[in-house]
C-alpha cells in the first residue's frame, strides 16, 4: 500500500510569536525637542511608569489647546500699547506743566485702558 504524498494530510502548524494587534499604529509624528524638554518628558514618563511615546500619546489626548489671539484682540493690544505711550507722554507733560493741566486727558486715557483690559480679560 503505497500512499501518494499529495494525498497525505499536512499537519497543522501552530502559529508562534506575538498575536496581531487589533489597532495598529501606522502613522509617525517626529518631534524635535531640546535637551531640557527631552529630560522633562522622559522624567514625567518615568514617574508615570510609561515609555516616552506612550506618555506623549496620552498627554496629546488630554491636552487643551488655547487659541491664539484673534485679529480683533491683536488690534486691541496694539491700541493698548498706543494708549500706554500716550499715558507716558501725558505724565511727562504733567511733570513739566503741572498735574491739573492734564488731569482730564489722563482720566480719559485711563478709562480707555481699563475698557480695553476688561474686553481682553473676557477672552
Amino acid at each position: 500500500m503505497e500512499t501518494n504524498r499529495d494525498e497525505r494530510p499536512e499537519p497543522q502548524r501552530r502559529k508562534g510569536g506575538r498575536p496581531a494587534k487589533s489597532i495598529k499604529r501606522s502613522c509617525t509624528l517626529v518631534v524635535r525637542l531640546t535637551e531640557t524638554e527631552w529630560l522633562l518628558v522622559r522624567g514625567k514618563a518615568r514617574e508615570a511608569g510609561l515609555s516616552a511615546s506612550a506618555w506623549f500619546r496620552i498627554a496629546a489626548k488630554k491636552a487643551t489647546v488655547v487659541a491664539r489671539l484673534s485679529p480683533e484682540e491683536a488690534a486691541q493690544l496694539r491700541m493698548l500699547s498706543g494708549l500706554a505711550n500716550n499715558l507716558n507722554q501725558l505724565a511727562r507733560l504733567a511733570h513739566r506743566e503741572g498735574l491739573l493741566t492734564v488731569q482730564g486727558k489722563c482720566r480719559l486715557a485711563l478709562e480707555e485702558i481699563n475698557r480695553l483690559l476688561q474686553s481682553l480679560s473676557r477672552r
